[in-house]
């Protein structure tokens, strides 16, 4: 990198130049769903309605106002209406279209009966549905004759969620990079230093984005990874900055000169960012294990920013550093530096025991609510309540008495509705008998409470014969409409009492609460694995870089505790909504989305582990050199403690631009992982870490003999260094001890033998 480092530059900017374009053209091809299980129950009863029937759920909605007299049902309304509706039809291209004004029914009607509904069930995947959206919606809304008509439905709500997500974005980036830029110029007293990092970051963030435009062409991918990719790719390459060039700077000023303090730092500091890195990968892999292309797109724009991150920070920045030369280096010696850090853990050393129930019992505290949480889905009030989205939506939820954007739909597969309306009309009598449902709709009529109490829509619920189903096989589909939050736990109970009811054929049960029911078992069923990829993985990880199987474990346990505090914390924001002004407005559900806690999970866990990198890897380093564990936590802490307070800050800076996102999953995952940031870069590292360690002492560094054999043969060890020609100065009164940027043991402290120094 010293010899190359042009060539290396040269090289950087042009790949960086050729994956620009891609990286530029991503937004359009990103999705706003993935948040079901594709090959759940309810998913194929959704292929099904909407391939053999041409029905389910209306995805798209328009609601038509009339301030005149007689609402809807005025002359000039019935006029309008109707021509309305035909407009919708030809601008949908044949789609199924049902409309108020054209069909009479009534539950498409307003109670005051000021609002008319047209509903359209758009076919084909996410993406050919909200091009279609796209399409159809800005020449059907606003006025036309005597009626207003606004846009909404689960399509509408996506696309909103999108250009909502873009400007967002760009608003966070700006919030987050200045304030960032400002805070690196101020730590290495230069803008030239300072920028290093953010140049390491936009490579990252290019690279990143180019990945997902080509992704795309094969898989769906979520356009909220962009938002995580921006997100993890300005606070990972920060971090991995502050590391470099914090222990290069160190280097320096111990009397090195730039090529061999830029081999130490790669040996060291480089080491510690290619574990911290492969941690944070692992963790984020394990989103790859659920069904839900939501979670999957932030594994992809996890694995690849954390990827470019390191690799820019391991190649472009010691080529940087050495062609700017003078301009990155220190300006004071760092032997000044972190005072109050090693004050902090010894005072915390002195009584471990107070200092670790103290603080278990606030995270503990803190985690409390968590234990109310309530799993839901994103609906509509993801978006802010001036969304038209949203206004369509809560109109329909607070005006209208059907429930029909929300209802639950029954596919009977091989039942004709034409020639067994018997059966068909007794399993319907038998659903409309559950309590919660306030009617069934289907060829055999309208029931509630096991009463007809309307006539048959044949051609609506039947389709016609022979073709209904495939190869000839009839097939017959049901509409349960109910008093109930479909996303939600007496949504969920519901489906399960509808499942329960005999059935007169193989049925497969859709809508927004079955979606709920299935995604939940799906993640429940895939989150073992997850959890166990995460766990694994980190406990590997740092038992190759530390040898000892006490401090892994360790690291598992207060990272749960931090991320415990945290989800508690949004539980009692976010679905309980107190505190709400902390994060500006948003609209409280009483549920909080399920893959939230999933993805900050991974999410938290990886950057977790990077401060304890960061911070164990001074410890370690520390101790190879005395043997002493207490001095050691206290070195680490006082050479460490500033540089993971920065990051951290810098970090939850990032986080927290995105919690002013007017969707309220980017408020709360924003919010939820600064927080977690915050907690564990204080309460955790350092005052929860020095006391367990004290604790611990020696055990520290146990591990059985043939681990400690293990560890020699496979863990990644540093050589020692040369002694530089210059080091810093040492007060005469004290007993000079060998520096600590002296490194460096091979395999693992085993606490039998004196260290190696």
């Amino acid at each position: 990198m010293t010899r190359r480092a042009r060539l290396v530059l040269i090289v950087t900017g042009v790949l960086a130049v050729l994956a620009a374009p891609a990286a530029a053209t991503v937004g359009p091809r990103l999705s706003a769903g993935g948040f079901t299980d594709p090959g759940a129950p309810s998913s194929q009863a959704a292929g099904t309605l909407s391939s053999r029937f041409g029905a389910g759920v209306p995805n798209l909605v328009f609601l038509a106002t009339s301030e005149r007299s007689g609402g809807v049902d005025g002359p000039a309304a019935r006029r309008d209406g109707a021509a309305l509706t035909a407009r919708v039809a030809a601008a949908a291209g044949g789609v199924p279209v049902r409309s108020y004004w054209t069909s009479g029914d009534p539950a498409l009607r307003s109670r005051d009966g000021r609002i008319g509904m047209i509903t359209v069930q758009l076919p084909g995947d996410e993406d050919a549905r909200q091009d279609a959206a796209r399409r159809i919606v800005p020449p059907v809304t606003g006025r036309h004759g005597t009626l207003h008509v606004a846009a909404g439905g689960s399509e509408q709500v996506a696309a909103e969620a999108l250009d909502t997500s873009q400007s967002d974005l760009r608003r966070s980036e700006l919030l987050a990079v200045v304030p960032t830029l400002i805070l690196l110029v101020l730590v290495f007293g230069g803008l030239v230093a300072g920028a290093l990092p953010l140049v390491v970051s936009g490579l990252a963030i290019c690279g990143t984005l180019a990945v997902l435009r080509l992704m795309s062409e094969f898989t769906p991918i979520s356009l909220y990874a962009v938002n995580l990719t921006t997100a993890l790719g300005l606070g990972l390459a920060i971090d991995y900055g502050l590391i470099f060039l914090s222990r290069y700077r160190e280097e320096v000023a111990a009397g090195r000169g730039r090529a061999d303090a830029l081999a130490v730092t790669k040996r060291t500091a480089g080491r510690t960012i290619l574990f911290s890195a492969i941690t944070v990968a692992l963790a984020l892999s394990a989103m790859l294990v659920f069904p839900l292309y939501f979670l999957r797109s932030f594994a992809y724009s996890g694995i690849a920013v954390v990827a470019f991150a390191a690799a820019s920070s391991l190649v472009v920045l010691p080529a940087l550093v050495t062609v700017l030369g003078d301009r990155v280096r220190p300006r004071r010696a760092p032997e000044h530096q972190g005072r109050m850090w090693r004050a902090l853990a010894e005072r915390v050393m002195r009584r471990p025991w107070p200092v670790a129930i103290a603080t278990t019992l606030l995270l503990a505290g803190l985690a409390m609510p968590f234990t109310k949480v309530a799993f839901g889905l994103i609906d509509d009030r993801v978006l802010p309540a001036s969304a038209p989205a949203h206004a369509v939506a809560e109109t329909v939820r607070t005006r209208f008495d059907t429930r029909e954007t929300a209802a639950t739909s029954i596919v009977l597969h091989g039942l004709d509705a034409r020639r067994e309306p018997a059966r068909l009309a007794a399993y319907a009598r038998d659903l409309s008998r559950v309590p919660d449902v306030r009617s069934v709709r289907g060829a055999g009529g309208v029931f509630d409470s096991g009463r007809r109490i309307a006539a048959a829509d044949m051609a609506r619920f039947a389709g016609t014969a022979g073709t209904a189903g495939t190869a000839g096989t009839a097939g017959t589909w049901l509409a349960v409409d109910s008093s109930v939050e479909p996303y939600s736990d007496r949504g969920s109970a519901l489906v399960a009492a509808l499942r329960d009811v005999p059935a007169p054929a193989a049925v497969s049960i859709g809508g927004p609460a079955a979606q709920l029911s299935d995604t939940r078992a799906a993640m429940a069923e895939r989150l073992p694995w997850a959890l166990l990829i995460v766990a694994l993985s980190g406990f590997v990880i740092l038992f190759l870089f530390t040898g000892s199987l006490l401090l892994p474990l360790k690291a598992l346990l207060l990272s749960l505790l931090s991320l415990g505090a945290s989800f508690g914390a949004l539980v009692h924001v976010f679905q309980e909504g107190h505190l709400r002004w902390l994060v500006g407005d948003f609209t409280v559900t009483g549920m909080t989305d399920m893959t939230i806690p999933v993805l900050m999970f991974c999410v938290a866990f990886g950057l977790s582990m990077d401060y304890e990198f960061f911070l164990l890897s001074r410890i370690k380093e520390r101790h190879d050199l005395t043997g002493d564990t207490t001095e050691a936590v206290a070195s680490g802490l006082q050479r460490s403690g500033r540089l993971i307070t920065l990051a951290a800050v810098t970090m939850a800076v990032v986080f927290a631009a995105f919690a002013v996102s007017g969707l309220t999953i980017l408020k709360l995952l924003g919010a939820g992982l600064a927080l977690t940031i915050v907690i564990d870069a204080t309460l955790v590292r350092g005052l929860l870490m020095p006391a367990f360690m004290r604790l611990a002492g020696a055990a520290n560094w146990w591990a059985p003999r043939p681990l400690r054999r293990l560890h020699a043969r496979v863990g990644l060890s540093e050589e020692p260094a040369a002694v530089p020609a210059r080091l810093p100065a040492v007060p005469a009164q004290r007993p000079v001890a060998v520096p600590a940027q002296l490194p460096v043991m091979t395999g693992a402290s085993t606490g039998d033998r004196p260290p190696r120094q």
